[in-house]
């Protein structure tokens, strides 16, 4: 008998907010699938004993009523516990495939997009390839206040998201990125890139001081095409090429390791 193989060279590319909904189903399935079905099962049987009871059958319901009890305890306090994360993570998806769907468009001005490469204990959400250089873009789909401050404010180097610091500074994650995409692009290519970190703020107001961005932006995804546009044209045809291929095989061939995962 003969081995078959697939047909398929490598694996495919990855798609917008890929790796929030793998870490949003490993949750759920982790987290709270097992006391979502034993507690389901509880009251199954618990109804069933309550009709046996009905129907005059010798009845025996109350251990069944205390298991099922005990068991609908503990399945509301993993929801209670681990809804609001996989909510947040389903809104994470959301806001990564909308911008990438609206970073696709710029295919057409001569833009190769690559979507959630992953790393080692991280991911790039975009990766953006063309005439004006090459950038990675981390979108940040935060949900805003219904009342008061929902503003974004970028003096060069920190940010201000509603009036307050966030917790997890995206601006040093933002230039991480961007140095680790350089940093493997001069590995496979022996060329060095000036890779340019972007930070996104799907539905904010987001306003910058003055001379801040030089280096890195942060921006409203509609600001985006108006920003590459007033850009020189830093990359030829050959070099956006290469570029692309690179990384798309990057993509296409991790593996990750142990400790990432």
């Amino acid at each position: 008998m003969t081995e078959d193989r697939s047909p398929l060279k490598g694996r495919p590319l990855r798609y917008p907010g890929q790796s929030c909904e793998e870490r949003r189903r490993t949750l759920f399935d982790e987290k709270l699938e097992t006391p979502l079905f034993v507690a389901g099962a509880a009251i199954v049987l618990t109804l069933v004993e309550f009709m046996n009871m009905y129907w005059l059958r010798p009845p025996s319901p109350w251990v069944y009523l205390f298991i099922a009890c005990v068991t609908i305890a503990f399945a509301a306090f993993r929801v209670h516990k681990y809804l609001p994360e996989i909510r947040n993570l389903k809104l994470a998806a959301d806001g990564e495939k909308v911008v990438g769907q609206y970073l696709d468009r710029l295919r057409s001005e001569g833009y190769e997009i690559l979507h959630d490469i992953p790393a080692d204990g991280f991911n790039v959400d975009h990766l953006v390839i063309g005439p004006a250089g090459i950038f990675t873009i981390e979108t940040k789909t935060w949900r805003k206040p219904r009342r008061g401050d929902a503003r974004v404010h970028f003096d060069g180097k920190n940010l201000l998201v509603g009036g307050h610091v966030p917790q997890r500074d995206p601006v040093a994650q933002a230039r991480a990125q961007a140095s680790w995409v350089a940093r493997e692009l001069e590995e496979s290519t022996g060329r060095s890139y000036r890779v340019r970190p972007v930070v996104l703020f799907p539905g904010w107001w987001v306003e910058a001081a003055a001379g801040a961005q030089k280096d890195m932006w942060v921006l409203e995804p509609k600001a985006l095409p108006g920003f590459l546009a007033n850009e020189p044209r830093r990359l030829e045809l050959e070099q956006i090429r290469m570029a692309s291929y690179h990384m798309s095989r990057y993509v296409r061939t991790f593996l990750p390791t142990l400790a990432s995962t």
